[in-house]
C-alpha cells in the first residue's frame, strides 16, 4: 500500500468517532499536512494550539529538509514511537517507510484519541487484534525480543505484538496488554546491565513519596526470573479516550511563528502559566510538580526526559483546560553525563539543583518556596537505597546505581543544598561551577 492521503478521526468516544480532516504527505515526504473538514469547523476544537479553526492547509515546519520528518501539532502524536515503528518494519513490511505509512499502520490503540482512517466517510482504521492479556507476556516478552535481534517472527507472533506496539516515546521493547479490562504498556527486559524493569517500578514508586503523580505500574514475573513493568494508560477511561498532546507539540504550538523553541521545563511550566494561574488551581499545581519532577529527575540521574517523555492530557477539549499527565518512563540511566535532555534553566540543561533553581519563578514559585520543596525531595532521594531494596533490587544493582546516585556529582549536591540560600530576592542566583566538571 502507498499513502499519500489518510483522513484524520476524532475518537473520544470509539462508539461516535468524528472525521477531523484531511492528512496529506508533504515536503517530499518528510512531512504530514492537515486541513480540517467543514464540519469539524463548525463544532470542533483546535486539536493543539498552532491548529486552529480556520479553513487552510497547516504544514510542519519548514526545515523538514534537514530535520525528522514530523506531521503538523498535535497529530505527530498520533505516530508511532521508535519501538512501534521498528514492529512495523517487522511485521506490516510497509513497501514505502513514509511518516504517511507509519501513521496507519500504528493501527486503533495508538496515544490520546486521534487516529487514521483510508476514508473522510466512515471510520475505518487497520484491523486490530484483541489486545494480549496478562497471560501472554511470557509470549510477547520473546516476540520483543526476536524484533530487537532483527530475528523472523511467524504469523501468530505477527498478530500478537502488531500495532506498533506502543503508545508512549521510546526505543525499548514494549506493547500493549490488558490487564483487568484497562490498557497497560508492558516493557521488557532488554539486556540491560541491571534490572531495568525492577529499578524503573521501584524508581517511579519512590517518586510518588516525593510528591509527583506517577502512572500506576505493577511489576511482572516472567520466566528464567526476568522481570517486566506494566504501566497503566492515563489517555484512557473505561472506553473513552482522552485527546492527549506530548510536551514537544504542546511548546512548538505556544511558540511563535518562525521563533526556535526552548524545549524544557521552565517552557513548559510557561504552558500552564499562559491557561491561566490561580491560587491552589489546577495550572498552578502542574507548574509546581513540573518543578518537582525536574529536580527529581537530576537527582536520580534520569537524564532521558525528552520532549515524548512528558505529556499534557486535553481534559475538556472544547475549552483548551489542559493537565500534567502522570509521570512515566522514570528510572536512573546510569549516565553520570551531566545534562538533561530537557532545558532546567539559565544554564541550558545542566544537571545542577542551581540550574533548577534559577528559574524557579517560571513555575510559579518564589525561590524560598522551590528551595523548600528542593529540600523535601532531597529528603526522599535520600532513602533511596532503602526504598529499592525494600521493593526488591538486588545488592549487586544497587552497588551499580549508588556509583551515580551516590557520586560525587550528585550527592554533593544533595548534602550542600541550602535552602536559607535562597531567603532573599537575590538567594540562589550566583552561578556555581557545576560538579559534573563542564559546561553544556
Amino acid at each position: 500500500m502507498r499513502l499519500e492521503d489518510l483522513y484524520l478521526w476524532y475518537v473520544g468516544d470509539p462508539a461516535t468517532p468524528r472525521y477531523v480532516g484531511n492528512l496529506k504527505l508533504v515536503s517530499a515526504g518528510k512531512g504530514v499536512s492537515l486541513q480540517y473538514g467543514e464540519e469539524w469547523l463548525k463544532s470542533g476544537f483546535p486539536l493543539s494550539e498552532d491548529l486552529r479553526l480556520i479553513p487552510i492547509e497547516f504544514l510542519p515546519p519548514g526545515r523538514l529538509a534537514t530535520d525528522a520528518p514530523r506531521a503538523v501539532g498535535a497529530v505527530d502524536d498520533a505516530r508511532p514511537d521508535r519501538w512501534g515503528e521498528k514492529v512495523i518494519r517487522c511485521v506490516d513490511k510497509p513497501r514505502r517507510l513514509s511518516l504517511m505509512e507509519y501513521l496507519y499502520y500504528a493501527g486503533d490503540d495508538r496515544f490520546g484519541a486521534l487516529s487514521v482512517s483510508t476514508s473522510p466517510n466512515a471510520y475505518i482504521p487497520r484491523d486490530r487484534n484483541p489486545l494480549p492479556r496478562l497471560a501472554d507476556a511470557q509470549q510477547l516478552s520473546e516476540v520483543a525480543a526476536k524484533i530487537e535481534a532483527s530475528e523472523p517472527i511467524n504469523a501468530v507472533e505477527a498478530r500478537i505484538i502488531a500495532g506498533g506496539g506502543s503508545p508512549l516515546g521510546g526505543a525499548k521493547p514494549k506493547a500493549l496488554i490488558e490487564i483487568s479490562k484497562e490498557q497497560w504498556v508492558i516493557k521488557f527486559f532488554n539486556n540491560e546491565p541491571v534490572d531495568s524493569p525492577l529499578i524503573e517500578h521501584a524508581t517511579m514508586t519512590l517518586a510518588k513519596q516525593a510528591g509527583i503523580t506517577v502512572a500506576e505500574t505493577q511489576l511482572i514475573r516472567l520466566g528464567g526470573g526476568v522481570n517486566a513493568i506494566a504501566i497503566r494508560r492515563f489517555d484512557r477511561e473505561g472506553d473513552k479516550r482522552i485527546h492527549s498532546i506530548s510536551a514537544g507539540t504542546a511548546i512548538r504550538a505556544a511558540t511563535a511563528s518562525g521563533a526556535e523553541p526552548e524545549m524544557g521545563y521552565p517552557e513548559l511550566a510557561r504552558v500552564f502559566r499562559r491557561l491561566g494561574i490561580t491560587q491552589g488551581g489546577a495550572n498552578q499545581n502542574d507548574a509546581r510538580e513540573l518543578f518537582r519532577r525536574m529536580v527529581f529527575n537530576i537527582l536520580v540521574d534520569n537524564t532521558d526526559d525528552h520532549e515524548k517523555n512528558h505529556s499534557l492530557m486535553v481534559v475538556n477539549p472544547f475549552d483548551g483546560k489542559m493537565r500534567l499527565a502522570p509521570a512515566y518512563d522514570v528510572l536512573p540511566k546510569n549516565s553520570g553525563q551531566g545534562y538533561q535532555e530537557f532545558i532546567c534553566g539559565s544554564e541550558g540543561r545542566e544537571s545542577t539543583l542551581t540550574n533548577a533553581m534559577s528559574q524557579c519563578t517560571a513555575f510559579d514559585l518564589t525561590p524560598s518556596e522551590a528551595a523548600a520543596e528542593v529540600a523535601k525531595i532531597i529528603d526522599v532521594v535520600n532513602t533511596w537505597k532503602e526504598h529499592l531494596t525494600d521493593v526488591g533490587v538486588t545488592d549487586s544493582d544497587i552497588a551499580n546505581l549508588a556509583e551515580r546516585l551516590d557520586g560525587e556529582e550528585l550527592l554533593s549536591q544533595r548534602k550542600n543544598f541550602d535552602p536559607s540560600d535562597y531567603q532573599s530576592s537575590r538567594g540562589g542566583r550566583t552561578k556555581k561551577r557545576s560538579p559534573f566538571g563542564r559546561g553544556l
